[in-house]
């Protein structure tokens, strides 16, 4: 059992050191985006690249911290007993959700986006604007990083469910 908390542990950290990481780059979003909205409206300049630089920012930002923003509790969730329900039937709703929706929808996301991310990396597809950011590719990517967060840390809730249900949660403690 301490080898799956272990597991739990390092998932939980890995995400944790993306997560804040990420974290640091919407406050270089904004910053852009202020810079971008001074040079068009005071300067009458735009740059391309910049505005396309949001997008890629926004891309990062939410489907590679999205691990950890499960982590933390921060994903909607529908709630219409799981506030309420003790902490041994939170645990059986959260180790079917990764294991019956979670894991399976992650996999399946890979499954179909997979030759669509490595066409994109095979022609090194860029901006369709001529001075755009020439690495579209490595936007498309984003989608499978996604798949992998969500599916680590969907492998962690289960894991620290199952360590809940068995009565061995100690070291496995989540989002604390």
């Amino acid at each position: 059992m301490q080898s799956i908390a272990h597991v739990v542990r390092l998932i939980d950290a890995f995400n944790t050191r993306i997560g804040r990481g990420l974290a640091w780059m919407t406050l270089l979003m904004v910053l852009t985006q202020f810079a971008i909205v001074v040079m068009r409206y005071i300067f009458g300049v735009s740059i391309i690249k910049m505005q396309e630089s949001i997008v890629y920012m926004h891309s990062f930002v939410f489907l590679i911290g999205a691990g950890y923003t499960m982590l933390r509790e921060g994903h909607v969730r529908v709630d219409i007993f799981y506030r309420e329900a003790a902490p041994r039937t939170k645990a059986i709703v959260d180790f079917l959700g990764a294991i019956v929706f979670l894991i399976p929808v992650c996999v399946l996301i890979t499954w179909y986006t997979w030759p669509y991310v490595t066409s994109s990396w095979a022609v090194w597809e860029g901006s369709k604007e001529t001075s755009g950011i020439q690495a579209v590719y490595i936007l498309k990517t984003t989608i499978l990083l996604f798949t992998f967060v969500m599916t680590l840390q969907g492998i962690s809730m289960a894991l620290r469910s199952f360590l809940l249900l068995v009565g061995h949660n100690n070291g496995a403690q989540g989002n604390s």
